[in-house]
This record gives C-alpha cells, sequence and structure tokens, in this order.
C-alpha cells in the first residue's frame, strides 16, 4: 500500500538559510509536505513566518506551520494563514495547538491558564472563525475594474458575525479567499479530548500509536473523513531520546521495513520527526524515500495544491451554497468596504 509521507521540522535555528536549506531538501524529495513546530516561551523563530520565507524557495513540498489558538486572535491568524497560502501557490496547512502551560500564559499575560476543555473548546471555535473568514471572500469578489474605478464586488464579501463564547469577530477577512480556498487543517492528537477536537475541527490528524495494531485501533475511533499520519521519531545514529511517538533506532532499511509494517493499519501516511536534523533529514530525503519508492511504498504525488495531494473534497465557499444566494437569512454583506 502506498503511503503519503511527511517530514517535521523542530529546530531552534534563527538562521533563514538554516530552515531553506531543510525545506528545500524535503522539496527536492518530493514529500507530501513538512510541519514547522512552534510554541510560546521556546527559543525559535515563529513557525508561519518561517514557512512564509521558505514558500517561494520551494514548489513542490505543503508547508503546515504549528500556531496556537491559546494566546492568538483568529482574524490574525486567518489572514497570515491566506498569505501562506498565496505565497506558497495553494501548499499551506496549519497544525492547531493549544496551551495550558502556566508559564506561557504568564509569559503573554492576558489571562490565567484555562483547563483542558475549555482549551480545546475555544479552539473549536478558533478554527471556525479562521475558516469563516478564509469564506468571507468570495471566488470572484475582486473585479479590478479599471474604467469604473471599482475593486471589489461588495456583494461578493460577508461579514461572517461571529459571536462565541471566546471570541466575537465580525469580518471579514482583509485578505482575499486562499487559493485552496481552506488551506489544510492539521492536529496532533494524543488521546481522546485530542481526538476528538481533531474529528470536530480538523482536515488531517497526526496520531502517536505504539505500533501499527495501535495505529488501527485509534483510526477506527476517529472521524472517517480525517486523513491519518502515525509519527515515528527517527535517529539513525547516537542520541536516542524519549518521545510522545514512537521512537526508531536503526538504519535506512529497517525503517522501511518498519513503514510497510505500518501501512496495513489503514493509515493515510506517516509524518518522520528527524531526531537530529542536520544528520537524520538528509538520511531521510537521500536515501530512506528512494527506498521506499522501490518498495512501492511511496510515490510523489503530481497534484499542485495541498488539498488536492491529501485527497481532500473542494473546499466549496459557504457563501456560494444556493442557501445562501440572495441574501439568504444569516448572510450579511458589508457596506462599508471600499471600492476603489
Amino acid at each position: 500500500m502506498t503511503l503519503q509521507l511527511a517530514v517535521a521540522l523542530d529546530g531552534d535555528s534563527f538562521a533563514a538559510a538554516d530552515w531553506v536549506g531543510w525545506a528545500r531538501q524535503a522539496d527536492e524529495a518530493l514529500l507530501d509536505f513538512v510541519t514547522f513546530d512552534d510554541q510560546f516561551g521556546r527559543r525559535g523563530p515563529d513557525a508561519v513566518l518561517t514557512a512564509a520565507r521558505v514558500a517561494p524557495l520551494t514548489r513542490h513540498v505543503g508547508l503546515v506551520p504549528v500556531a496556537t489558538t491559546t494566546h492568538t486572535e483568529p482574524f490574525h491568524l486567518s489572514t497570515a494563514l491566506a498569505t501562506l497560502d498565496y505565497a506558497s501557490r495553494g501548499r499551506a496547512g496549519w497544525q492547531v495547538r493549544i496551551s495550558g502551560d502556566p508559564a506561557e500564559a504568564a509569559l503573554v499575560g492576558r489571562r490565567p491558564p484555562l483547563g483542558a476543555d475549555e482549551l480545546f473548546a475555544e479552539a473549536v471555535d478558533a478554527v471556525e472563525v479562521v475558516r469563516r473568514l478564509w469564506d468571507s471572500w468570495q471566488d470572484d469578489a475582486i473585479i479590478k475594474d479599471v474604467a469604473t474605478g471599482r475593486f471589489i464586488d461588495r456583494d461578493r464579501l460577508h461579514y461572517i458575525d461571529f459571536d462565541g463564547r471566546y471570541f466575537s469577530v465580525k469580518g471579514p477577512s482583509i485578505v482575499p479567499r486562499p487559493p485552496q480556498g481552506q488551506p489544510v487543517v492539521a492536529a496532533l492528537a494524543h488521546g481522546p479530548a485530542a481526538w476528538q477536537f481533531a474529528s470536530t475541527a480538523a482536515d488531517l490528524v497526526f496520531i502517536t500509536p505504539a505500533d501499527a495494531d495501535d495505529a488501527a485501533k485509534i483510526k477506527s475511533r476517529l472521524d472517517p473523513a480525517l486523513k491519518v499520519f502515525a509519527d515515528i521519531a527517527v535517529f539513525f545514529g547516537p542520541g536516542a531520546a524519549p518521545s510522545d511517538a514512537a521512537v526508531f533506532t536503526g538504519t535506512v532499511p529497517q525503517l522501511a521495513d518498519l513503514i510497510g509494517a505500518w501501512a496495513g493499519s489503514g493509515i493515510d501516511g506517516i509524518r518522520l520527526r528527524p531526531g537530529l536534523l542536520g544528520r537524520d533529514l538528509g538520511e531521510i530525503t537521500e536515501k530512506l524515500v528512494p527506498e521506499l519508492r522501490r518498495r512501492g511504498l511511496f510515490a510523489p504525488s503530481p497534484a499542485v495544491t495541498l488539498r488536492e495531494r491529501l485527497g481532500l473534497p473542494v473546499a466549496i465557499n459557504r457563501y456560494d451554497r444556493p442557501a445562501a444566494i440572495g441574501g439568504a437569512e444569516g448572510v450579511t454583506r458589508p457596506e462599508g468596504v471600499p471600492v476603489a
């Protein structure tokens, strides 16, 4: 069975050349996507900005940065991720993360830390706000009619009018709808609460099974529409450390054997986490990928956008649906948006 293949880039370097080099290795190996790790209070650059930096310097690989919903505003997230989708020409995604760390809450200073249930509830609302903002511009909202001086068709822009427990957002977005319509939303899920969040709000989930049987059991508890990737921490030499995911130490053929064994569990792909980027990423891109291709376990996708590559359905704008056309109930259009 052919699997899709991703790599997690987790480094603390502030050198742009390092991130460009790592992303280009994945790009040249024709991996499906890379993720960029991030969290408040740690050393390292902002993941969304890092992905935006490498976007114009790559051509194939999807770019999925981590961004927390706990200490950021969904309006800002929506614009940053839509911009990333434009910069990458439809290869953007977003790995949602929550934070219950008191130190991170103190660092931001906005409020005391929330409990896990509230953090997940807030994250569900945040994703919904972001998705609505992505849809707030219909695809043909931009006119660019020089003769009449009209830039925007006001009837094709929409207030989202979200009023929830954690956010109140009127909209519309200040960035046109992204090339994918809806960039891919992902989540890392270790247990039932996170599995439920992913099934509710995400398109793709990273799971951390101990083995192939465990992967199959976890997948059975998820929404069937979710794309499921299993995480494996990879060390091709000394320095293996504890991880929330299964830890592999050994040779390239041995890792290919392991991936082949996991392929029958029903998962859609594997996300490899290089233990030491400078060593293990090169082993993955230069040796493991050719071995997996030789065994028929990985085949690069010709799809341009990340949604297409993952086999996700076309993201139909909620305002294009028949019930919303013609000023249907619940749909309001902004009258104060400049048209020139």
